[in-house]
């Protein structure tokens, strides 16, 4: 028997201290004050806050797309706050998936060609782009759409070939930023509904969103006011 008991796995998220100072003029805006949080592999949470509480930038930072201007983020148990821009673009290709409300598609575009964007800025093989392709489409139930552009389209379709494309390079986490704001209210459902779908195939699935009732489907609720968290809960705890 091993004198040494194994150490524990590391969370897939494991955030120390975060802070983000943004400078406005002569004035220091802080963003986020000092934020610890862990998100393991698998886990289904919500982010809520009131406008300008920080959680988006909260959001960016998870996914890279913001540097802390103090603190640890290790993802997947690897320091990232400090790695170089090509390395943490790598990171945020391969192992991060994003959903914006403004979808982000290119125009002249198809559905499959924005799908398929990530993998040819990855440099896989188009022989491998092609059949991932259209698996992803299929996941998020666009397959018969693959050649339209995204003014054809519905914005619940526009924001489903966004999803397939966030997951099109298989990543570790989703994030998503308010992902039915631009959406009425049927559009928005079968976007959420499609969500919980990949994250119950293992899929991490961190949303911000200001709506109450869609942040009670996930199964923890963190809530940030001023850059800080103000309450992490499971949603057992809250609806005891």
């Amino acid at each position: 028997m091993s004198p040494h008991p194994p150490r524990p796995a590391e969370p897939l998220i494991r955030l120390r201290d975060v802070r983000r100072i943004y400078q406005v003029g002569e004035q220091a805006v802080h963003a986020l004050d000092g934020v610890s949080l862990d998100i393991e592999a698998g886990e289904y949470a919500a982010i809520m806050g009131p406008s300008g509480s920080g959680k988006s930038t909260l959001l960016h930072i998870l996914g890279l797309l913001d540097t802390p201007t103090a603190g640890s983020y290790r993802l997947a148990g690897r320091e990232v706050a400090g790695l170089g821009d090509e390395e943490q673009a790598r990171i945020r290709r391969e192992r991060i998936g994003f959903v914006f409300q403004f979808f982000h598609l290119l125009p002249r575009l198809s559905a499959a060609e924005n799908v398929a964007l990530p993998m040819m800025l990855a440099g896989v093989p188009p022989a491998e782009r092609e059949p991932r392709v259209v698996a992803a489409l299929d996941a998020v139930g666009l397959a018969d759409r693959a050649g339209h552009r995204p003014g054809q389209l519905s914005g619940g379709q526009r924001q489903r070939v966004a999803i397939a494309r966030a997951i099109i390079m298989r990543p570790d986490v989703l994030l998503a930023d308010e992902p039915t704001g631009n959406l009425d209210t049927r559009s928005g459902e079968e976007v959420f509904e499609l969500l919980e779908r990949l994250h119950d195939r293992g899929l991490t699935l961190l949303v911000v969103t200001h709506d109450p009732g869609l942040a009670r489907r996930a199964a923890r609720i963190i809530r940030i006011v001023d850059g800080r968290i103000v309450s992490d809960q499971a949603r057992d705890a809250l609806e005891a």
